[in-house]
Order: structure tokens, then sequence, then C-alpha cells
């Protein structure tokens, strides 16, 4: 790995579309040697210790025995009070419209009590949205755990929330050019800005790397001037400086895509098929991600593409190998997984809905993204009728429960 490939993981988050998401109301969002020791495993914070799963050789099978939360009394004791169908509904984030929620989504909401609530559509001003915030949360919070509430607010043509009170934030492709302490100023700013307005989570920074070679015709990032950069060592310090700012302004990161959208042509939003048959199990590309975590981002979002050299079988939502195995193994992350868009994106259109939900949650995932809100209770639904088949399974989603609440609880979202 070179000297970029050698930003290690040092922190992380047990307690800690185009996501997938686009400015319009469609969401965006193998076999390698062992691997590099300049990428050590992840040392969680004092106050939460997770044991990550043993980091899997090159030839081994990942384990899709799940990641167990730290030992956590009032996290404990939260599961133990909500009711599996409850426990189930913390792991799905839900589109909801940015004005305030519609009268359906509401209704959703409600009945469900999602875990999650994802902005979507374009924003009103900040004074409007905090009061829409208010509101949707009263309405998810649930034996006194609210929602997390988030946006895609990247800058240049993926900024959710515009209205006055937010500032417009230029492309990544401009924020690239300021120093890394700029980037830093400023990402506390539009943080502080998103705070305000009752949003506590932003899904980004893009840590995808676009090659010079493709440049736009990688229709999800590069065409988009989504990205910091064509080299891992270009794009990682940019990565890690938004990372901090909205850190410092108390707003929770999910760097995405995991392990990379830089080197395919189509955007899962809208093609289905899309493939990526460049990218390793570790690869030079990772680090970025691993700058990221390092960083101290809350969440990674992991991406719909298949990676043929890595688990040509799964697209990478579904696979053991990437989730178990190079994240939660390779890398010793142990917070919070979260998908791209698997509501309304094209490229999962061919999975039955409630399965894009299982089988996230079986390969080591957390927080299920549905930018269509009328999937939430076939999700939900699926969710509770595994685990009550499936004791794998039920085990399986108890700890990305723990793992979600532990994010909220450290987030001033849960208290007991």
């Amino acid at each position: 790995m070179n000297t970029t490939g050698r930003r290690v993981l040092a922190v992380a988050a047990a307690a800690t579309l185009l996501a997938g998401c686009s400015d319009s109301d469609t969401p965006t969002a193998g076999p390698s040697t062992a691997p590099s020791s300049s990428i050590t495993r992840q040392t969680p914070p004092p106050t939460e210790t997770p044991t990550p799963s043993q980091t899997p050789s090159a030839t081994s099978t990942p384990s899709t025995t799940p990641s167990t939360p730290p030992a956590n009394g009032c996290v404990d004791q939260k599961v133990q009070q909500l009711t599996l169908r409850e426990q189930a509904a913390q792991l799905i984030m839900t589109g909801i419209s940015t004005k305030g929620m519609t009268a359906a989504e509401r209704s959703i909401a409600k009945a469900q009590k999602p875990g999650g609530l994802l902005l979507m559509g374009p924003g009103a001003s900040a004074s409007h949205t905090r009061t829409a915030m208010a509101a949707a949360t009263t309405t998810a919070t649930v034996k006194g755990i609210k929602p997390f509430i988030a946006a895609d607010q990247e800058g240049g043509k993926i900024q959710r929330l515009k209205g006055s009170g937010f500032d417009r934030i230029p492309a990544a492709t401009v924020q690239a050019t300021w120093s890394d302490d700029k980037l830093t100023a400023r990402a506390k700013t539009w943080g502080g800005q998103l705070k305000q307005a009752g949003v506590n989570m932003d899904l980004a920074p893009v840590a995808d790397v676009v090659p010079a070679s493709l440049g736009d015709k990688n229709a999800p990032i590069g065409a988009l001037d989504r990205g910091y950069g064509d080299t891992p060592g270009k794009v990682g310090p940019h990565v890690a400086a938004f990372v901090k700012g909205m850190e410092q302004a108390g707003v929770m990161t999910s760097v995405k895509h995991f392990p990379g959208l830089g080197r395919v042509k189509g955007n899962t939003d809208f093609s289905s098929g899309v493939v990526d048959t460049v990218t390793t199990r570790h690869d030079d590309y990772l680090s970025t991600f691993a700058a990221g975590i390092q960083a101290g981002s809350a969440l990674v979002m992991v991406s719909t593409v298949t990676y043929t050299k890595i688990d040509p079988n799964n697209r990478a939502v579904f696979s053991p190998t990437v989730i178990g195995g190079m994240l939660r193994g390779d890398l010793g992350y142990a917070g919070v997984v979260i998908t791209d868009d698997v509501g309304a994106a094209a490229e999962v259109a061919s999975v039955p809905a409630g399965q894009r939900a299982t089988r996230f949650v079986a390969a080591g995932g957390d927080i299920v993204i549905t930018a269509k809100a009328s999937l939430t209770s076939t999700m939900v639904n699926a969710l509770v009728a595994k685990a009550e088949q499936d004791k794998t399974f039920a085990a399986a989603l108890q700890s990305s429960v723990g793992r979600v609440l532990a994010l909220k609880q450290n987030r001033g979202l849960l208290s007991c």
C-alpha cells in the first residue's frame, strides 16, 4: 500500500441517496493477498468496548456472526423495553419530505416508529425545517428513543437543504482546492446550520476515488462533481477534514460508498447490473474510508454495486465478505453500517423489498435506507418474521439494534 494507503484506523463508533440520493426525489445512492499490515485495527472509544471479529485471512470464509455491541446497561435496558417489532423498526431509515411529513408519511412514522428519517425533495428555510423536524421527531420517538434525522448535504448538485439559513455549499471539486483547515472550518459552519435546523446526520462525505482515466464517464460521482480527487492521496485528507468539521458541530457523518463507486460507469439509482471489475479486497482506494473513520465518522455507507474481485455473487450491501469480512474484519470497524438507498434504487428493484432488509442485516449491516416510505412496514415485517424463525438472524438483529442505540445514546437521542 502506498503512503496514503497507510492511513490507519484508530477510532470508531459502536457508540459511535444521491447517499444515496440526488436532489431529485429519486435516490441516486475477490481473492487477494493477506491484509496489508499498514492498516491497523480500530480501537474503540474507552467508554465503549466492542470486540471486533477476528480479521479473516485472504482465504478464510468471513463469519456471519454479528459484531457484538459493548456492554452498556442503558442500551441493554432500552433493548429489553422494545418489542421485537420496535427493535426491527430501529433499523429502518424512512424517506420523508424536507418540508415536513405528508399525511401518508406521518401515518407511516406514527405506526412504524422508524429509527431514522431521511429528508427527500427540495428543502425549505432553516426555521421551517426546524419546526418540521421537531414535529417529525415527536412522531417517530418510541419509548424515549428519538430518530436520526438525516440529509444529503454534500454540496454542489447534491445539497438537499438550500433555503434561507443554509449556506450554498460548493461542490466537492471546489472543496478539494481548499486547505484541510479551511474545509474543516467551513464544514463546522454547515454542520451548525444543520444542527440548528434539527438535522443530526449528514450522509456525507463521498470517499469514492474516480481515476482520471474515467472522470465524467463515472455517472454517480465524476459526472456530478462529487469527488475530492482522482487518487486516494488527494481524497483521504479532504474526507477527514469534512468529517472533523461536522463532528465539531455535533452532526454525525457517514462516509460513502464503501468499498467505492469510483470505478463504475452506471448510477445504481437509475441503472441495474452495475458492476465493479477492478476493486480488490485490500485495495489502496479503501484508505479514503479508513481516513474518514479515523477522523470520527459515526457511520459507513455501503454501496449496492457488485464487486467481482471481492464477492461476485452478492451486491456489497448483501455481502458478508464486504461488511463482515472487510469492514468489520479487515478494518476492525465496530460502528454503525448503513445502506445506500435500497427503497427506490433501480439496482435492487429485482430483489423483494423485505429481503433487501433481511439480507443486509444478515451480512452484518445495521440501518436500511428506504427512500420509499411505503416500503417501511414491508421491511419491518420481514425483519420480524425472519428473527422469529431464525435464532442466528435474531442475534444479528439484536446486535444491530445495540449498535444503533449505543450511537443514539452517545449523541443524546436516548437517555435512561
